[in-house]
This record gives C-alpha cells, sequence and structure tokens, in this order.
C-alpha cells in the first residue's frame, strides 16, 4: 500500500476546497432551517400534550414521543442507507448535496424535537397557570409565556445541533454529498494527502468554533434581557 504523503496542489485544489465550504454552510443552513422549525413544532406539541401540558393528549403525546425515540438514535451513517427509498422518493436521488440535505434534515428535526422539549420542561409551571388564570389561550401561552421564557436556553440547544449537523455534513462526503468531509475524503484520505485532510479538518473546526461563540453571545444576550 502507498502511504506517501504528498504536497498539496492548493494551485489546483484551492477553488475546490472554497467549493467544499460553500457546499458544506449551504448543507447546514437548510438541514438547520427545516429541521429547526419542524424539531420545534414536534417538540412544544411533545411539552404541550404530556400529561401536565396545556393540550394535554396521552395518545398524541406518546405516539410523537415513539417516533422521536425510534429515529433520534440511529446513527447519521446508518440513516443514509436505511432512508435511501425515502430520499429516492422525495429527492429523486440516493447520492449527492441533495440527498444528503434531505437526510440531515430529518435528523436535524427529530433531535432538536428532544432538545426543544427538555428546554420547555425547565420552565417555571406557575408562570403558565398564571397566564392561564388571565384568560391567555394555548397560542398565546404557547408563543409569548412558553418560548419566550425558553429562548435563551433554546439557542444554546440549536447551537449543540448545529455542531452536529456539521459532524453530519463531514460523514455526508461517504454518499458524494459535497462538502469539508468528501473533500478531505476524496483528495486527502484516499489520495493519501494528508495535508489536505488536516486542512479541511481545521476549517471545520473554525466553523464550529464560530458557531459555538455565536451562540453563547446570543444566549447571553438574551437571558440577561
Amino acid at each position: 500500500m502507498n502511504t506517501m504523503t504528498l504536497a498539496a496542489d492548493w494551485d489546483r485544489l484551492g477553488g475546490t476546497f472554497v467549493d467544499a465550504i460553500w457546499d458544506t454552510l449551504i448543507m447546514v443552513s437548510i438541514a438547520m432551517v427545516a429541521g429547526g422549525f419542524f424539531g420545534l413544532l414536534l417538540g412544544v406539541l411533545l411539552y404541550t400534550t404530556r400529561s401536565q401540558g396545556i393540550l394535554k393528549n396521552s395518545f398524541f403525546y406518546n405516539l410523537v414521543n415513539v417516533l422521536v425515540n425510534f429515529v433520534r438514535p440511529i446513527p447519521f451513517i446508518i440513516m443514509i442507507a436505511a432512508f435511501g427509498p425515502l430520499t429516492q422518493a422525495v429527492v429523486g436521488t440516493t447520492i449527492g448535496r441533495d440527498a444528503a440535505t434531505f437526510i440531515m434534515a430529518i435528523a436535524a428535526t427529530f433531535a432538536v424535537a428532544r432538545i426543544v422539549e427538555q428546554n420547555l420542561v425547565a420552565i417555571d409551571p406557575g408562570m403558565i397557570e398564571a397566564a392561564r388564570a388571565m384568560g391567555a389561550g394555548p397560542w398565546q401561552i404557547i408563543t409569548t409565556v412558553i418560548l419566550r421564557e425558553a429562548l435563551g436556553p433554546l439557542v444554546l440547544g440549536y447551537t449543540f445541533i448545529f455542531i452536529a449537523v456539521i459532524d453530519m455534513s463531514a460523514m455526508a462526503g461517504y454518499v458524494g454529498g459535497g462538502g469539508l468531509g468528501d473533500f478531505a475524503i476524496v483528495y486527502g484520505y484516499r489520495a493519501y494527502d494528508w495535508e489536505v485532510t488536516y486542512v479541511a479538518t481545521f476549517a471545520i473546526i473554525i466553523i464550529v468554533q464560530i458557531a459555538q461563540l455565536l451562540g453563547n453571545w446570543l444566549s447571553k444576550k438574551i437571558m440577561r434581557r
């Protein structure tokens, strides 16, 4: 086996590297917008339909809870294969950036749902009871009390999921999903060029650090209001 380490030709790879960064950001952004929205809906429904919730509905709660528990633990690399027929039906292919983004959005949805529910559970029930005593309806309580009180912790939760989705985007390289993971595998690992692998890894670390710093800053700013 050839294990020689080659010097990366950045004149040739530079444009591809920039494209890989953009592919990663595009995949992660789309997955977070879709997963963040639908995950928020599922998380709020889990919280409001539980036994002590304002929309108590044990059948619906148990149904959604089982679904989240079923999908969330599946490792992403296995999910890519297991959801292949669904991806084919919706996207029209099981490989490439669009297919990878679709699976990332599904994984993000169920991860966000549980994070949202766990953050909402920490809200003081007395605040909700006070709002109900003042005549506020379920929708008003959700938007002006529940989400408002949990906004700071939710930002941290979404930051955590954002970083997890970046990890997913790296694994998406195994199905030709593009991005930094694909760049590291094709031009680094398979070409025995460790410099390329390290540069791609460092780029992912930089993106994660920026996301974490922004998430921490925004969360602190919200909770100090």
